[in-house]
């Protein structure tokens, strides 16, 4: 198979989707990889790198595109890619349908099948393939919301962690799932007062059992939830339903309640947002003020470590790209189902029940194959 690794062209995207020993073992499995000019820069990697590993390096993302089988991306594929895609290509990057009616339209206009890093799941019904940029998320989460809750930033002017005679800041978490658990792990390890908010009682008990005492789970409603906003200093969204929109669990109106000054980090706004106000932002401008609480909405937060996001990402997809090369994709969609629910968009139609309800789409669901395609 012919594999394609584009340069990211998302603003402020420094990861990048295959890491040399990846086109080693590709070459070596007896497949061809095209790996676009400076592709590995934004990670400290070197077109020599993937060179010595076997890879071929071109000039322009339409010759990567034109001559590949499979795309292998992090992000998205923006609106200047979207008419590089060719009928029957795979790409597979993450793609947060839920979130992008435009992006969903132009890959079911495109004939190509979209398999999305973030709805694949392992045998344990987990998101292996989200699971790392989560973690990565949910810390950056607390390191940039320390930033902006310094008064040069719009923020309260308060150091999270406090000193001796002085509280440190309230930090509120609204889901404890992989981003709330780490964002938890590192306010508390600077000495925050955290509260984690869920619904699911078995995930709290747990993470009452693991959290430092300055940690608190509460069972997330309407009530808690205005509660902890009016307390908080610093508020991170880290819900996720999978493949579909996150839920609005801060309306416009709470903002009103909070503090003045107060930071909201959403991390789910690469799935709509979890706050009726959180709009995409950039790295560029991460942040905007609404009734004086300050907003921080970066829809890529990990692309700002793209050194670390790059080894942490590549480490869990090789092995599927190895497959997917080796045994094609419609093999693996027909052996694990878990592998089938990555696969969001395929010609022409939607495939993902999460997505194609968002949008009011038809389901169509995947048609068992009886050959193997490469």
């Amino acid at each position: 198979m012919k594999v394609g690794v584009p340069r990211e062209v998302k603003s402020d995207e420094y990861r990048v989707a295959m890491l040399p020993v990846g086109a080693l073992e590709l070459v070596q499995a007896g497949h061809q990889v095209f790996v676009e000019k400076g592709a590995g820069q934004g990670s400290g990697i070197a077109d020599a790198q993937y060179e010595s590993a076997g890879a071929r390096i071109v000039n322009d993302a339409a010759e990567v595109w034109s001559r590949s089988d499979l795309i292998v991306k992090v992000k998205e594929p923006q609106a200047t890619e979207w008419p590089m895609i060719q009928p029957g290509q795979i790409l597979f990057t993450y793609f947060h349908f839920a979130a992008d009616l435009p992006l969903t339209e132009a890959m079911i206009k495109s004939q190509a099948t979209a398999i999305a890093y973030e709805t694949l799941r392992d045998p344990r019904g987990g998101l292996p393939l989200l699971t790392p940029m989560s973690e990565v998320a949910g810390r950056m989460s607390i390191q940039e919301g320390a930033k902006f809750l310094e008064r040069p930033q719009e923020g309260r002017g308060i150091l999270l962690s406090g000193v001796p005679g002085v509280a440190p800041a309230e930090v509120a978490i609204l889901g404890g799932g992989v981003v709330g658990s780490n964002a938890a792990k590192v306010a508390a390890g600077l000495g925050a007062s955290v509260r984690i908010l869920d619904v699911n009682l078995d995930r709290l008990r747990y993470l009452d059992d693991i959290m430092p005492p300055n940690v608190t789970t509460l069972y997330s409603d309407r009530h808690t939830i205005v509660e902890s906003l009016e307390r908080a200093d610093l508020v991170i969204g880290a819900v996720l339903i999978t493949g579909a929109r996150a839920p609005m669990l801060v309306r416009h109106e709470d903002l009103k309640s909070m503090k003045p000054g107060a930071v909201i980090v959403d991390v789910a706004i690469d799935q709509g947002g979890c706050v009726a106000t959180a709009r995409p932002t950039t790295h560029k401008h991460p942040t905007y003020v609404v009734d004086g609480v300050v907003h921080y909405c970066v829809t890529n937060m990990p692309g700002a470590v793209g050194r670390t996001s790059t080894y942490a990402l590549c480490n869990v997809t090789l092995p599927y790209i190895l497959k997917l090369c080796d045994r094609g994709w419609p093999v693996l969609a027909r052996e694990d189902r878990g592998f089938a629910e990555g696969v969001n968009v395929h010609q022409g139609q939607v495939t993902n029940r999460a997505v194609a309800e968002t949008f009011g789409f038809p389901f169509e669901p995947l048609p068992a194959p009886s050959v193997a395609t490469t």
